[in-house]
């Protein structure tokens, strides 16, 4: 009796891996210690209340190791490389006492989230410039799940240059996607020499202006090339934000597919499968992957050469991210992933104002300098765009120079648009759009609310620095504005 119980249930166990493999997304199939070289170091949580995320960070000079025998005398965020990562739920207030103990005056900008303008961390426009020993506290709730990430806004290329960004996650409980072993990757890279001096910020002169400066070190969370474990089939969930100041991420897991189901604004409306991954500067990605063992043994994350203008593929080479060991268990049956889906309905386009923007580039001069324009002017010399709380609107950014523009507007999300302005599918709720070589893109964008001055900028964050940045003067309604003008307002109880 018990051969023939052994025997159906071997049958019926056959029948289960023939056909898939289930699991609920508490089932986690990691090996222990899977995450130990890469895991990011997280803010501590000051704050008993279960809803109030409250840390304390502060922007520091520190020896970082990057690498056994490689350390960076690095910029940082609580002396780490990136910074901490802060963990939030949706609809938590998020408050962030900030302290400046660099040599430099600096902000934090909350890059993606819908914070007040008050928030924006954009000196001069949303709050003064931080000296050193200025504190600031930063205090908003997060009203949208995903993958955000912080950084300076004063000298921006050079900061975020020499470590400043760190990532803000918002979860979703009930995203419904159903894979337990989770990891938050921030790609980045970094410059510096053998006694670990960082690289001047304004090397190569003129023309790393225009080709947009690249550290010379790839980094996943502060590491050169770390290792992580997996088990072979076994599905990880990665959220990946590209914190590079430059640099473009092409990423190919040796062939083996991404499967996308998120961007910038959280989940997108249905999943994609791609071979190759690109994230350009300031985009974020929302992936499932589910290594499995190549012959060699060792699995590589690579960053493949992807144009993104002159100097970006002559003479040079494949990079390395990271590598993946694996255990000596079986490879997993092939899993049956919970289907992903997100109900996005798109704002009509009906009575929408056209916003056209042309992004140019003038030739050198006497001196060697170009300038980065928007609409024929650099951000120094521009008037700022105009919108209306309420107001919708379709931008058609044109870009007429030979290098990628990764497009990123300050405090909103937007919805890409085809030629015929049709959202395009699957569709996602974006904060920054690549705008490719002679390439022309286009998005809607509902200015819904919080009246302020918003940025908008290309994140190469020299290429902001060397013109391609303005602002969009958001008004109150008009309603609201003679409310503002009414003395009786004064009496307002609510």
């Amino acid at each position: 009796m018990r051969r023939l119980m052994r025997a159906l249930a071997s049958a019926v166990l056959l029948g289960i891996v023939s056909a898939g493999v289930a699991w609920a997304g508490t089932d986690s199939f990691a090996p222990p210690d899977w995450d130990a070289q890469i895991k990011l170091a997280e803010a501590q949580d000051k704050n008993p209340d279960p809803k109030i995320v409250e840390v304390d960070i502060t922007a520091r000079v520190a020896d970082v190791q990057v690498a056994p025998g490689q350390t960076v005398h690095a910029w940082t965020y609580n002396g780490g490389i990136p910074g901490p990562l802060i963990r939030a739920h949706v609809g938590d207030r998020v408050i962030v006492h900030f302290t400046n103990d660099l040599p430099e005056p600096t902000t934090i900008h909350w890059h993606g989230v819908r914070v007040p303008i008050e928030m924006d961390g954009v000196p001069d426009i949303s709050q003064p410039e931080m000296k050193r020993g200025d504190t600031f506290t930063y205090d908003f709730v997060v009203r949208d799940a995903g993958l955000f990430w912080y950084h300076p806004h004063v000298m921006s290329a050079a900061q975020v240059g020499f470590g400043l960004y760190g990532a803000l996650l918002v979860e979703d409980p009930n995203d419904g996607v159903g894979v337990a072993d989770e990891l938050t990757i921030v790609l980045s890279d970094i410059g510096f020499d053998s006694k670990g001096a960082l690289e001047s910020p304004d090397s190569g002169g003129p023309a790393g202006m225009v080709f947009g400066r690249e550290g010379e070190y790839i980094l996943a969370n502060g590491k050169i090339m770390p290792t992580l474990r997996a088990r072979s089939g076994a599905p990880q969930r990665w959220r990946i934000v590209n914190a590079a100041k430059s640099r473009f991420f092409l990423l190919d897991l040796g062939g083996q597919p991404f499967r996308v189901i998120g961007s910038d604004g959280g989940l997108q409306e249905t999943p994609t499968t791609v071979e190759r991954l690109l994230i350009t500067p300031g985009e974020r990605a929302d992936v499932i992957v589910t290594p499995t063992v190549p012959k060699s043994g060792t699995l590589k994350l690579r960053s493949l050469l992807y144009n993104r203008g002159y100097g970006s593929v002559e003479y040079r080479n494949v990079e390395n991210v990271l590598a993946i060991a694996f255990t000596d268990q079986p490879t997993l049956p092939k899993p049956t992933l919970p289907a992903v889906h997100r109900d996005i309905v798109a704002p009509s386009i009906d009575g929408a104002t056209k916003v056209d923007v042309v992004l140019t580039l003038t030739p050198a001069g006497a001196d060697g300098k170009s300038e980065f324009h928007v609409n024929g002017v650099p951000f120094w010399k521009a008037q700022p765009y105009m919108a209306t709380v309420g107001e919708t609107q379709i931008w058609t950014v044109k870009n007429d120079t030979k290098f990628a523009h990764p497009f990123h507007l300050h405090g909103f999300f937007f919805l890409p648009l085809d030629e015929k302005l049709q959202p395009i599918r699957p569709m996602a709720w974006k904060d920054t759009l690549d705008v490719p070589i002679d390439g022309t893109i286009r998005f809607l964008v509902v200015f819904d609310e919080r009246p302020g001055m918003w940025m908008f900028h290309c994140h190469i964050l020299d290429h902001a620095d060397g013109g391609l940045m303005g602002h969009v003067h958001l008004s109150p309604a008009p309603t609201e504005a003679a409310r503002k003008d009414d003395p009786t307002r004064r009496l307002d109880v609510r």
